[in-house]
């Protein structure tokens, strides 16, 4: 038997092989064994918390813990194996590689976890829809960043030179930029939309002439139901170029118009027009307080009367225009008080 032991095969003893295929074997049973116990009793004590941190850690990282030990199973027990400098080296390097590679997962499941625990019931308390879309927009950017770093991580260990690696990724990377330097500025100016909340969904806004209700919020483009009920798409980029008016939060609707009485109106009658007008708006119960009414135009063909009254932000303001007008015509009309119209009189005087 001890004879069978000191045999060599591709360079190394039967006894080598068997003590380095024991110790493989053995990190995995312990793999299992691990993987067993995590499900069996760690999951059902962290079911116990109060928080779901924790359950999301262990459910995150039992894979890349498992694997683990059976990479640094295979790594010692390759260690009792000699097969020369070339094949060590490689296999040094692939360790090292695999390795990084290990831990860097292990990391961005950690993150992953956190993000899972925090920002997503964050966002998805939001009234904007544009953080649901960012969210996992922003997930696979860490994740592409940590994978990136691990492999560049994992190569310099090895003595690789990344330098023209990093050198070749950065004027690609330049070259995509200009390429899609658009729809860059679109998603950095749909981010400047969430942040500085200038609207909501909903909101109706006028930007660049067209006036209407915010549909949807998204990482590259805006969708907007104009007045007219047509859908305009415009890019987020414009939200950052441009000034955007909100009209659904202002604090009232100002409403401003202009009357003319003909020049047959007496002083008397003048007054009653604006006490009229002043008693039209102190009854109508969506107005504000705030009102002006004013003789103040001397016209071509009529006396002007600025009216200027305030719509409450919770009232129809279509309605309350409607009403208001409504009453100016018919006390007007009640009273005698004519609305003047372009007329223009000739005098004709006979030559002798």
């Amino acid at each position: 038997m001890l004879e069978f032991l000191d045999q060599t095969f591709y360079g190394n003893k039967i006894s080598a092989w068997a003590i380095a295929l024991g110790i493989f074997f053995g990190a995995i049973i312990v793999a299992k064994i691990c993987y067993w116990i995590i499900g069996k009793y760690v999951k059902k004590l962290t079911a116990k918390t109060k928080t779901n941190l924790d359950d999301l850690l262990v459910d995150k990282l039992e894979e890349p813990v498992v694997y683990a030990i059976g990479i640094v199973g295979f790594y010692w027990g390759f260690q009792n194996l000699k097969f020369g400098e070339g094949v060590d080296n490689f296999f040094v390097a692939t360790f090292t590689v695999v390795f990084t590679l290990n831990i860097t997962w292990l990391v961005v499941r950690t993150l992953d976890a956190i993000i899972e625990e925090y920002l997503t019931p964050i966002v998805s308390k939001s009234d904007s829809d544009l953080d649901d879309q960012l969210l996992p927009l922003v997930r696979k950017l860490m994740k592409a960043i940590l994978w990136a770093l691990g492999i560049v991580i994992g190569l310099n260990n090895v003595g690789f030179d990344v330098t023209a690696l990093i050198a070749g990724l950065g004027i690609g990377g330049l070259a995509l930029a200009l390429a899609a330097q658009d729809t860059v500025k679109n998603i950095f100016g749909g981010l400047m939309v969430y942040l500085d909340k200038p609207f909501k969904v909903k909101d109706r806004i006028n930007i660049n002439g067209f006036d209407g209700f915010v549909e949807e919020v998204g990482i590259r483009s805006t969708r907007i139901r104009t007045l007219e009920g047509r859908v305009v798409t415009l890019p987020n980029a414009q939200f950052s170029d441009n000034p955007v008016e909100n009209i659904s939060i202002e604090p009232s609707r100002k409403v401003v118009i202009n009357l003319g009485l003909t020049y047959e109106t007496s002083p008397e009658k003048m007054e009653l027009a604006i006490q009229l007008l002043d008693e039209i708006a102190g009854a109508n119960e969506n107005l504000e307080d705030d009102r002006l009414v004013s003789f103040n135009n001397w016209g071509d063909f009529s006396m002007g009367i600025l009216f200027i009254y305030y719509i409450k932000s919770s009232a129809d303001i279509l309605k309350t225009q409607t009403e208001i007008n409504m009453a100016i015509l018919r006390k007007f009309n009640a009273e005698g008080l004519d609305f003047a119209y372009p007329t223009q009189m000739v005098y004709k005087k006979e030559v002798q």
